[in-house]
């Protein structure tokens, strides 16, 4: 005897918008696929379509905004820690939004470096993801020197590696294992950037000991007198 579980549950209607754009999309081409097209598969109306995308481009990425949404969540939930470590933890939530449906990505990926407005539209939500990091390191610096500029270029530098990683397991046709290319990529963010590397708040005193060592390059043919000359003046002698 089997237990009835009654109906199946509907998908959300913008996964369904979602799914109908996109397979129309590979059948027929993004720019041949009108709206109407769209709905027609759905079996809704175009008001439903414009409340859920305001675009045919949003259709292609439906999923970036709840992964910007867990993603603001997730850094406004950190609590300490190394700041890049974090950014570099809230990066990978958009890389298991990827690898959660391997096919769908690696279409979209190649829908996508076929559309120009189609690419054009993926560099303003990756943006939009590199703000919010920029955000979260600017207030973890709040108060020391150049917080806003290095808040903004470790946030590029977390995107530029995030998506170094993504792009070369989306062109291999999603083989292999996707968190190893991020990681390998992140990893020398974190080298660069991290707290190890983070710069002091002044420069170190020159030493003013016996010890201190002057390095002077001289062409390998230069008379003697000349690399004398370049050592006096090294040593700010007359």
């Amino acid at each position: 005897m089997t237990e009835d579980r009654g109906p199946a549950k509907k998908p959300p209607m913008r996964d369904v918008l979602a799914e109908a754009a996109f397979g129309l999309f590979m059948e027929r081409g993004f720019e041949r696929t009108t709206v109407d097209d769209i709905v027609a598969r759905a079996g809704v109306g175009r008001r439903s379509f414009f409340r859920y995308f305001p675009s045919k481009e949003d259709a292609v990425f439906p999923d970036h905004e709840r992964c910007l949404a867990d993603m603001t969540a997730f850094l406004e939930a950190a609590d300490g820690g190394d700041p890049v470590d974090t950014v570099c933890d809230a990066a990978r939530l958009v890389l298991r939004m990827y690898a959660v449906n391997p096919e769908f990505s690696v279409q979209r990926y190649r829908l996508t470096r076929e559309v120009p407005g189609l690419r054009t539209y993926e560099l303003s939500v990756v943006r939009r993801y590199e703000r919010t990091l920029a955000g979260y390191l600017e207030r973890r610096g709040a108060g020391t020197r150049d917080a806003a500029l290095r808040a903004e270029v470790i946030a590029a530098s977390v995107v530029a590696a995030h998506n170094n990683g993504l792009r070369s397991w989306l062109r291999s046709g999603g083989e292999g294992d996707a968190g190893a290319e991020v990681d390998r990529a992140l990893e020398l963010v974190r080298t660069v950037w991290g707290r190890a590397a983070e710069p002091s708040a002044a420069p170190p005193a020159a030493s003013s000991g016996e010890d201190e060592v002057i390095v002077v390059v001289a062409a390998k043919n230069a008379p003697m007198w000349r690399v004398v000359q370049r050592v006096e003046s090294a040593l700010g002698k007359d």
